[in-house]
Parts: C-alpha cells; structure tokens; sequence
C-alpha cells in the first residue's frame, strides 16, 4: 500500500456500517479496492482497531474438488481477518504490507465461516513487524484452520523491503 490506509478505513466503516446493507456495500467496496481478496466474496462483520470478524459463504466459486472450500481461499480469508485488524489500527502517516503468511488446516472447512483476528495495532509509524493470528470456524464453532500473518509496518513514505 502506497498510503496509510488506517484513517481511510476507519472513516469509511463508522460511515457505512451503521446503514442498512451498509456493511454489504462496505465489504464490495474493500473488494474493488482489493481485487483478489475481493473475489472471495467475503463479509466484514466487525471492525475495530486490532480486531476484525470477517465470514465467508460456502458457495461452488471457493470449493476444490473435496467438496469441501478451497486452502488457498481459507488463506486468502485469514490473510483478510489479520489485515483488517492491524490496518485498521494503524495510526495516521502508517502504512503496512504483508510479508509472511503460514496456515494451518485441522478439518475440512465447509458451511458459513468465521474468522477472526484479536492484536494490538501499532502506537507509531515505526518500521516494526507484527505476526498476528487469526482463527477460521464453521458454524459448529470448531476451529477449521489458523493463519498467522505478519505484516510489516512503517511510515507511508518510506519504502518496504521484500
């Protein structure tokens, strides 16, 4: 990301979570911003500065050939949760970028899920890294997978290292 995008979500979510649809259009709208995570199709239920729920519904574009939803979209979910947790926490003049991504898979993940991130956003725009978690469940409450993400975090005008 090439600006701080904390403010930006912050703003947009106060705005339109409180309408009707309003999360719907906000979820549509982070999508066209993020085309890939936008193809998962998937809702923002809460977001608050280092915390996000986000649920996704089992439909044939995100299922593998189990019949059960795809890995890589379970990751794409928890790479989401974990993003909009610590972006959204982000003070002004910070921005971040993914760096690392690793999931675990313990069940076949199928039904409506949920993931949902818990961290502690940044107080500065310092170059610092973040591994926060994010845990996937179906509608049984059973933990389907973990992703662990870590973000890089730093000032919007200074440039991020691969």
């Amino acid at each position: 990301m090439s600006q701080s995008i904390g403010p930006a979500l912050r703003s947009q979510w106060r705005l339109l979570s409180k309408l009707p649809f309003g999360k719907k259009i906000f979820s549509r709208m982070l999508g066209l911003i993020v085309p890939y995570s936008g193809s998962l199709r998937a809702q923002i239920e809460t977001l608050e500065p280092g915390h996000s729920v986000v649920t996704l519904k089992d439909r044939r574009r995100v299922r593998n050939h189990l019949n059960s939803i795809h890995a890589i979209a379970l990751c794409n979910l928890g790479e989401l949760a974990t993003g909009m947790a610590i972006l959204n926490g982000l003070p002004d003049g910070a921005r971040g970028i993914l760096k690392k991504i690793e999931i675990e898979y313990f069940k076949k993940s199928r039904g409506l899920l949920t993931a949902e991130c818990h961290c502690s956003p940044p107080e500065n725009t310092s170059k610092q890294e973040y591994r926060i978690a994010a845990e996937i469940k179906d509608q049984s409450g059973d933990v389907t997978a973990l992703a662990h993400a870590t973000w890089l975090i730093g000032p919007e005008n200074e440039k991020h290292g691969n």
